[in-house]
């Protein structure tokens, strides 16, 4: 029996980022998605085994929104539809800091995986691996510095930083929280070095 060709390389591990216009197909709403993995499983079945494709897919907007989706088809297209409208289905905002970077590190975990995101200056880029990448590029982040420190399974890697994305806060929604203005949280955090140094 004739096995049929294997998308991407062996494990999904060759065929990352591979970018694709999702407006062409749902009418202009300018969303992008990028093939983060993909993996043929076999089903063992009585007279042989049943070989199918799952496919991990990151969408966003390059905008400050993003969302991930994962499906399992016959076929390595029908897989990536199922994995990109579910991408579609569970997009998040990220607030974003002069619309390149984050506000501010922070980390996340996902199982056995675990990732740490930090804000970086202007023509950094994105200093990021494989799925991690994918993400940021979909994102919209011009610069970031992120390292995997746990799990390298690609679904755990883009969930943990999925997991980083959502405690990302910015200046205006933490002063809402505790019923301040922004400029009081960002002037204490200017003037406190000045202060300590006046006081030596």
């Amino acid at each position: 029996m004739a096995r049929e060709p294997r998308e991407g390389g062996g494990g999904g591990r060759g065929g990352r980022d591979r970018d694709r216009n999702a407006s062409d197909r749902d009418g202009g709403d300018d969303l992008i998605d990028k093939l983060v993995t993909i993996n043929r499983v076999a089903k063992v079945v009585k007279g042989g085994r049943r070989f199918a494709f799952a496919a991990l897919v990151v969408v966003g907007d390059q905008k400050g929104r993003v969302g991930y989706g994962a499906g399992k088809a016959r076929e390595v297209p029908e897989a990536i539809r199922k994995a990109t409208d579910r991408a579609k289905r569970t997009m998040i905002r990220v607030p974003m800091k002069e619309g390149r970077t984050l506000h501010h590190d922070v980390t996340g975990d996902f199982g056995a995986g675990s990732v740490v995101l930090r804000s970086a200056s202007a023509g950094t880029g994105i200093i990021a691996g494989g799925p991690m990448r994918a993400v940021f590029e979909a994102l919209g982040v011009g610069d970031v510095v992120a390292k995997s420190l746990g799990s390298r399974n690609p679904h755990n890697m883009v969930k943990a930083t999925f997991d980083a994305l959502q405690r990302c806060a910015s200046p205006r929604s933490v002063a809402q929280r505790r019923g301040k203005k922004v400029a009081d949280l960002i002037g204490r955090r200017d003037h406190a070095p000045a202060q300590e140094a006046t006081d030596a």
